[in-house]
């Protein structure tokens, strides 16, 4: 009789069934999110003409390379992070005459590069005024603002 009772006692395990299954559903998900996340930024890769990734890496290097040197090499840096953002819009085909003018229209389609003005500000100052003086941390800034524009802009 006893043993009657021990086999024919209904066991409710389903519960644990359906945590694993919410735990799988949840796994599948996040690694669905991340697929999509990922595929999207490749997909919305601005297409560039006359530059590839590569070479905007290669220059990107040589400016932080240059910029490492002293407060000379800090300020010819900033310069050419400036050329290097330019050419960068350039390339994406960003409509105007000037860096300030291919910039304006940029921030329309990518708000957060209005970060990056107050660095190219720098550069017209350096670039105008022989006597502008800059310290390294200044410079390191400025490059950092350049280095984060060009992310935004996924050409870097």
């Amino acid at each position: 009789m006893q043993d009657e009772l021990l086999y024919n006692q209904p066991t409710d395990y389903s519960w644990v069934i359906y945590a694993i299954a919410g735990v799988l559903v949840v796994v599948v998900l996040i690694v669905l999110g991340i697929v999509i996340w990922k595929l999207k930024r490749w997909l919305t890769r601005p297409e560039m003409f006359g530059m590839t990734r590569e070479e905007m890496k290669k220059r990107w290097d040589n400016v932080r390379q240059t910029g490492k040197m002293n407060v000379m090499g800090a300020k010819l840096a900033i310069i050419e992070a400036d050329t290097l953002l330019d050419s960068g819009l350039k390339s994406m085909l960003m409509p105007g005459e000037t860096l300030g003018e291919r910039l304006k229209v940029a921030c329309y389609k990518y708000p957060n590069l209005k970060r990056v003005w107050w660095a190219h500000k720098l550069r017209n100052q350096l670039a105008h005024d022989s006597s502008a003086q800059i310290s390294q941390r200044e410079a390191n800034q400025a490059l950092d603002e350049f280095e984060r524009a060009l992310k935004i802009l996924n050409v870097l």
